[in-house]
């Protein structure tokens, strides 16, 4: 069986875990603080709060920004539930838009989408392929848009326009026009869910890169005050001899990181341009070379003159086919025991937000993409012939439903 995203555990990795476990120190300590210094470096950006998810790090900026009933963030129609969850958990609205063909946001759509109620746009860096950010900082830059732009919070008025937040749970690493995301746009967050290029386990970080308006260190204080219930020390603060005494100064949230994921990401990171990224670019290189001569393989792109994915998500695409049929073939893989994937099941399709009243129909370039898309095996430990596998079950399986 070849498995779809299993986690590269091995005994650097656990040589750390145990290292953190003997240290006493296993909730927010030394090693989640510097995780955030290590990946403010990496990332080029100006402050780093790590969190339990990615999804926690979108709400808390979320609910920084002052985003709350009556507002709207636009996101695209193509990404998981997590992106649009926590702007309904903020009481906001989310305003689903079209892609492009590269899975990622488009601008034309993000214009027409834009009114006076539009607080933040949450731009998707899909399968790792970051969006086009240089055009989407210009549009809210524009003077039309900042007229039209109504600000309701102390945040929102000192910014003066819609916030970009952009959701790069794939795309740590991925390079735009020689910078890393993280350091693109307003604020980012990474995820290091258990499947993802660069894993904790569980966890996120939000990656604060706000105008010289901002003192990006003291919105890090907010915010980690804002993950740990509201307290004004966190754990490792309270250590410090007669520092023991604290306050709650507003009904936060529990979202912090702990040392026990950190320990794991400080290894990751460490290795991850020369050798996760190395390996994750030659499984997507591999891929495109055995695929290329099938006519019914649509490669991704992953790369171009300005932009450079993570190689998170290999979305190959089959032309000319139906969503019953892309089922029917997916089916044909795992019987070769092979495991593929779908990313993603458009939110319009999902119960609960055509419940709100969306419509896949509404958003055709989404349903395209995503009705031929098959995810194929990327993982740090997969072989050159598991490669070879997968793609020649792939094409087995094609033949067997297209006939």
């Amino acid at each position: 069986m070849i498995p779809f995203s299993p986690p590269r555990i091995d005994q650097l990795i656990i040589d750390e875990v145990i290292d953190t476990l003997k240290s006493g120190w296993i909730t927010t300590g030394p090693k989640t603080k510097l995780f955030e210094k290590k990946l403010t470096a990496y990332g080029g950006h100006k402050a780093t709060l790590c969190v339990n998810s990615a999804s926690a790090g979108l709400e808390l900026v979320l609910r920084w920004f002052g985003v709350k009933e009556g507002d709207e963030v636009i996101i695209p129609a193509y990404t998981y539930a997590a992106t649009a969850n926590v702007v309904v958990h903020c009481g906001a609205k989310p305003v689903f838009v079209d892609i492009n063909d590269d899975f990622n946001i488009s601008i034309e759509t993000i214009k027409k989408a834009i009114t006076s109620k539009t607080k933040v746009i949450m731009p998707v860096d899909i399968g790792g392929f970051p969006c086009n950010y240089d055009e989407i900082n210009a549009l809210i830059k524009e003077k039309e848009q900042i007229s039209l732009f109504t600000p309701n919070s102390t945040e929102q008025q000192k910014l003066g326009r819609i916030l970009i937040l952009s959701d790069a749970a794939h795309s740590i690493g991925g390079i735009y026009k020689n910078k890393k995301v993280g350091s693109l746009t307003d604020i980012t967050v990474y995820s290091f869910h258990a499947v993802k290029n660069l894993t904790t386990s569980e966890g996120g970080a939000i990656c604060l890169n706000l105008n010289e308006d901002f003192d990006n260190e003291e919105i890090y204080k907010h915010l980690n005050t804002k993950s740990l219930h509201g307290q004004n020390k966190d754990a490792l603060a309270k250590t410090q001899i007669g520092n023991w005494k604290y306050d709650i100064v507003e009904a936060g949230y529990k979202c912090n990181m702990t040392d026990i994921l950190a320990s794991i990401g400080l290894v990751e990171l460490n290795r991850y341009d020369k050798d996760m990224l190395v390996k994750r670019k030659h499984i997507f290189d591999l891929y495109a070379e055995l695929l290329s001569k099938y006519k019914w393989a649509q490669v991704p792109e992953y790369a171009n003159d300005t932009k450079s994915s993570s190689f998170h998500v290999f979305l190959l695409r089959i032309i000319g086919i139906s969503e019953q049929e892309r089922d029917a073939i997916i089916s044909e893989i795992f019987k070769a025991e092979v495991s593929v994937n779908v990313h993603f099941v458009p939110l319009p399709m999902m119960s609960y937000y055509k419940k709100l009243g969306y419509k896949i129909e509404d958003y055709p370039k989404t349903f395209d993409n995503y009705s031929r898309e098959i995810s194929l095996p990327v993982y740090y430990d997969l072989t050159d012939e598991n490669i070879q596998t997968v793609v020649k079950t792939v094409a087995n399986a094609i033949d067997t439903i297209i006939k």
